[in-house]
């Protein structure tokens, strides 16, 4: 997408949510999560970055940490992103392994940065059998670093991860390592994860309902488009059901098939269709969907594989 295309779709959002807002007397919290690949290699981020800012929208950054030096860090600070993501994977020797030699003491050169500028920082980890084991280290180093954030999510099988399909962690696995990581208290470390299933730990009652109103932000409270104008649910579900250049962003959201079966329950299979979780759980769309292809039965609506609810 060009620079021009890229200010058309933050313009067309930030009226459409207004008008959202003026409707319904609703005040909506406008975000956008700059992703790749890798952002810095785009030459033109700081103009992206400052169009967005430019109406006021918060602003995140997902990034492996290579590209940002002293200069970089300093020019985030002056546009006053919200805040940067990190991916680290583990201690050095596990986290080389997954993205490259040299890649891990790049990553905390440039975290060091961040946090030097005041930067809020979240080490985000995406977790398998490969490097389950190792969460309180990356936490440890979290804190050493000392970041504001610790955050996870689970591996999808999809794209470079459609050949790690047995690196899925069984769901017991799963529980067992939520459990942990929520019961630790480290010192002004937050811990966060956008992963819908993670969020039921702390749910004590079942909260009902055919509502979306918390979860999978797919096709919910969130949209993705990627860098040749491509709309999919997700970031990590490579489902096209538009393409900026050509449709209107407003016209997709209100009725696009696919966005309207991921907000209807009963079209849901497997237990996600009769849980008392749903309106705010759902699992995880892009996991449930990755794992149906890789087993031969294609579904978007399938159950999420990982779910440790009874």
């Amino acid at each position: 997408m060009t620079l021009d295309e890229i200010k058309n779709v933050v313009s067309e959002t930030t009226e459409m949510i207004n008008e959202w807002s003026d409707l319904y007397n609703i005040a909506f919290t406008q975000s956008f999560n700059i992703t790749g690949g890798e952002p810095f290699l785009r030459s033109e981020i700081y103009e992206i970055l400052a169009v967005i800012k430019g109406i006021n929208a918060e602003t995140y950054i997902l990034t492996n940490g290579v590209l940002i030096d002293e200069k970089t860090a300093n020019s985030l600070r002056n546009l006053k992103v919200n805040g940067v993501q990190v991916s680290i994977e583990g201690p050095q020797r596990i986290h080389d392994s997954i993205r490259g030699k040299g890649s891990f003491s790049s990553s905390v050169v440039g975290i060091r940065h961040l946090v030097d500028e005041g930067i809020t920082v979240t080490l985000n980890t995406t977790l398998s059998k490969v490097n389950a084991h190792y969460v309180m280290d990356i936490i440890e180093l979290a804190e050493t670093l000392k970041v504001q954030r610790f955050g996870f999510s689970r591996l999808v099988p999809y794209g470079r991860g459609s050949n790690l399909l047995d690196k899925m962690l069984p769901k017991d696995d799963i529980v067992r390592l939520y459990n942990r990581i929520f019961s630790l208290s480290p010192r002004s470390l937050e811990i966060v994860t956008g992963d819908p299933v993670a969020s039921q730990i702390s749910e004590e009652e079942p909260s009902g309902g055919d509502v979306a109103i918390g979860g999978c932000a797919a096709g919910i409270s969130g949209i993705t488009i990627l860098s040749d104008g491509t709309i999919t649910p997700c970031r990590r579900m490579p489902v096209p059901i538009g393409n900026i250049k050509t449709d209107s962003i407003r016209d997709i959201w209100a009725t696009s098939p696919l966005l309207e079966s991921l907000r209807d329950k009963s079209a849901y299979a497997g237990k996600c269709a009769s849980c008392n979780r749903w309106s705010t759980c759902r699992g995880c769309r892009a996991i449930a969907y990755a794992y149906s292809r890789a087993c031969d039965r294609e579904n978007i609506l399938s159950e999420d594989p990982q779910c440790f609810i009874r």
